[in-house]
């Protein structure tokens, strides 16, 4: 087993990904139900600000500082690998069953991984576009953003050896594909270097 450890420092803002609302999915159920009332009668009973916060996704807080879990990374890992495997010549490029030898080989720690050098944490609100069978549908999604500037410090274990050059290989990529929601428009981009 070997281990790395990592700084990532973002250099474009990087988004919540966890729902604000801590009851979402017995509330999703229970929306599809006959008797669900539609969105705008939802919208009455809160008022907007209670139903923009329930649509909201955050980081999850301990004594009020921002972290991620360590799963996350991983989930960054299997995005990255997934790009970069139809990229002739890279180390992604050789794995079979990609998603599968991260989820047993690979593993971020510690479990809850803190902002570090953050400053504070705005809002992000942007347009959802999607194609769907009914039609082109937009809706709007809203996430507490954390500034460019912060960084995360954490360490990977790699049960082999030739692991730690796939995981840096995804590491490198964070400077194209970002971590996080909204990825594809920037969010989340990142360098990095490992420390002792």
């Amino acid at each position: 087993m070997k281990e790395i450890k990592v700084k990532i420092k973002f250099f474009e803002g990087v988004l919540g990904m966890s729902p604000a609302n801590e009851n979402i999915y017995r509330d999703f159920i229970g929306s599809k139900s006959p008797s669900a009332a539609s969105v705008e009668e939802e919208v009455e009973a809160l008022g907007a600000e209670g139903y923009i916060e329930k649509q909201m996704t955050v980081f999850p807080k301990e004594n009020g500082v921002p972290f991620i879990w360590d799963y996350q990374i991983k989930g960054f890992f299997k995005d990255a690998c997934g790009g970069l495997r139809k990229v002739k010549g890279t180390e992604s490029s050789k794995i079979k069953a990609f998603k599968k030898e991260i989820d047993k080989l690979i593993f971020p720690e510690p479990r809850k991984i803190f902002f570090e050098n953050y400053e504070g944490i705005c809002e992000c609100q942007r347009p959802l576009r999607a194609s769907t069978p009914q039609g082109e549908r937009i809706s709007l999604a809203i996430s507490e953003e954390i500034p460019a500037g912060a960084s995360l410090t954490f360490s990977v274990l790699c049960f082999t050896d030739e692991s730690i050059d796939l995981v840096r290989e995804w590491l490198d990529y964070g400077k194209y594909s970002g971590f996080a929601q909204w990825r594809n428009s920037g969010k989340g981009r990142f360098t990095w270097e490992e420390i002792e």
